[in-house]
């Protein structure tokens, strides 16, 4: 009888079993969370054994940063709901829950949110230079959602975001009148990492500038130009410009041109095809396409001439170009094939004498 009416005795609008149940459910349903977490983890370990992909490692991170603090603190949560407490603890409750529910399933949606273009860039075969350009796109990203996430915490407290919003939306005019250029450049910087005009290391050439891609920056990008200075554009100029990418060259077309003098014979002159061609495939890494007596010119007849270079390095292409030269200079010398350059010719005569006029006595 005595332990019974001390179970009833009230403590601020309480019974203390009613507090001793409490904390029994608190203790009882930190024992389920831990031990489910734990056959979670031992079956997650299973899978990771089992399979090669990352989505084990992100299941195992929303589990631990987001899943499980929020089952610890519903338990508390709705513990303590049970119990009748004052309004002001009823309140604070109320705003830690919130809180705390908005901290984690933000947290929760930028990691999904990395974890997917992470893996997209894996499947795209994208380089270390992308995933570094990959943590600009998450920062903005990461910004413009805890500002979502602030704004929907205000709005749960009970206030009214439409005139914070409004007021915003008159002060971000102004703001984006003076700093629509620095905008510009952002929207663009999301422009090239997905469009992926270019990467880190590519060789690329805009208008008159030319230079290998150092770092692609969310205002601005750096080229290091073959000089050795440091050329640096805005994200916009690169977006508005015609942009050459060499690095992406898969083979070399080249065209040229040589001429023979006018006096070489047409024997000599329906070899120089075959000799062109033979100097071409003679050639590793290369594709010959044509070769023709094009054109008579002001003091020479002009061949022209087409092949490939199966390769995208220059060095290597300017290797090729000496070989043929050299190889076609071999072969018309032997051939007694002269090449022509800028002459005159002037051709003199003897004036026509004049004959006597005849004088008739």
């Amino acid at each position: 009888m005595c332990v019974t009416s001390g179970m009833e005795k009230v403590i601020f609008e309480n019974t203390l079993q009613s507090y001793l149940i409490a904390a029994g459910i608190i203790v009882l349903g930190i024992l389920v969370i831990r031990l489910f977490k734990r056959s979670i983890l031992e079956w997650l370990s299973r899978m990771v054994k089992k399979s090669d992909t990352t989505f084990d490692d992100f299941l195992v991170h929303g589990l631990s940063t987001a899943i499980l603090p929020l089952l610890y603190f519903a338990v508390f949560y709705f513990t303590l709901k049970s119990l009748i407490l004052p309004p002001f603890l009823n309140r604070a409750l109320d705003v830690a829950a919130m809180l705390l529910w908005t901290f984690l399933v933000t947290r929760l949606i930028i990691f999904s949110i990395r974890y997917l273009l992470g893996n997209y860039l894996k499947r795209k075969g994208r380089g270390e230079s992308s995933m570094q350009q990959m943590k600009g796109v998450t920062l903005i990203l990461s910004a413009l959602i805890w500002i979502m996430a602030i704004l929907f915490f205000i709005s749960n407290l009970g206030y009214n975001v439409a005139t914070l919003l409004t007021g915003l939306g008159i002060g971000g005019i102004a703001i984006a009148l003076a700093t629509q250029n620095i905008i510009a450049d952002l929207f663009n910087y999301f422009v090239l990492f997905f469009d992926r005009p270019f990467e880190v290391g590519d060789f690329v050439v805009v208008e008159d500038k030319s230079g290998s891609v150092e770092a692609i920056g969310i205002k601005t990008t750096r080229i290091r130009a073959l000089t050795g200075e440091q050329l640096v554009f805005s994200n916009t100029d690169l977006t508005n410009s015609r942009l050459h990418n060499f690095k992406r060259l898969q083979q070399r077309r080249i065209v040229f041109t040589l001429g023979v003098t006018y006096d070489t014979s047409k024997e000599k002159l329906t070899k120089i095809p075959l000799i062109i061609q033979e100097a071409i495939t003679s050639q590793p890494e290369t594709r010959f396409d044509r070769a023709h007596f094009m054109s008579y010119g002001e003091y020479s007849l002009i061949f022209e001439v087409v092949y490939f270079v199966l390769s995208d390095n220059y060095n290597k292409y300017m290797d090729i170009n000496q070989q043929i030269n050299l190889y076609i200079y071999d072969a018309f010398e032997r051939e007694d094939i002269q090449f022509a350059y800028p002459t005159q010719q002037i051709i003199m005569q003897s004036p026509t004498p004049r004959t006597a006029p005849t004088v008739i006595h």
